[in-house]
């Protein structure tokens, strides 16, 4: 019998942050559980990093899922979760938003947490997402890194940025946990919570796991 698949879905056109993440994710991919199959969106923005080209990808998104018919779940491998909503009238099958996933990942690991993003006109946008979901009494900070994804992902001195941050979110704001705004921040999770002595949480990690629990269990 093939393995079930989970399809992780970069929105952004940069193969550098499917590979990045793809890395992090090896640890879920074991023998007897479900494929991990990461894909890039090809006609997305390089980057997705403001509210047009959250909408610019949601269609495309819904789309692609809307057309696989072997997948038994997707994970939306951006901290907008753009498209969430619609992906999920397209499919009966679970789908993940990242941002969602992590939050809910770092509610379980501290009382309040903070969000490390790529830019400053991130936080808005994100701002907005935890006010629906009505989490913000939950929420330490959220402070920006200002570079983009593109350099978030490989740019030099990433790491050092993210612990200066991460320091101000955990000693300034009182985070317990910190949650990686950004999928492009993957490779960066464990030194930067050796660094920090607190969780730190890479959604993308976070929605896969759930994503492997639920295609499990639906098979048990």
């Amino acid at each position: 019998m093939p393995r079930p698949r989970i399809l992780v879905i970069n929105p952004n056109s940069n193969r550098i942050v499917t590979a990045g993440f793809a890395d992090a994710l090896k640890p879920l991919d074991f023998p007897t559980g479900p494929e991990i199959v990461c894909e890039t969106l090809e006609d997305g923005p390089f980057g997705v990093e403001s509210q047009a080209d959250v909408e610019r990808v949601a269609m495309p998104l819904q789309q692609l899922i809307a057309r696989d018919t072997t997948s038994a779940a997707f994970v939306i491998a951006c901290y907008s979760d753009p498209g969430l909503h619609v992906c999920r009238e397209a499919t009966t099958r679970p789908v993940f938003g990242i941002a969602e996933c992590g939050v809910l990942t770092a509610l379980t690991r501290a009382d309040r947490f903070g969000v490390i993003a790529i830019a400053q006109r991130s936080i808005n946008r994100h701002l907005r997402y935890l006010r629906q979901m009505g989490l913000m009494d939950r929420l330490a900070a959220e402070r920006p890194l200002n570079m983009t994804v593109a350099e978030t992902a490989s740019g030099d001195g990433t790491l050092l940025k993210m612990i200066a941050v991460g320091r101000a979110l955990k000693d300034e704001d009182g985070a317990g946990a910190i949650v990686m705004g950004c999928a492009g921040m993957a490779r960066h999770r464990k030194p930067l919570e050796d660094a920090l002595g607190i969780p730190v949480i890479d959604p993308t990690q976070a929605a896969v796991t759930m994503a492997v629990g639920a295609v499990q269990f639906a098979a048990s």
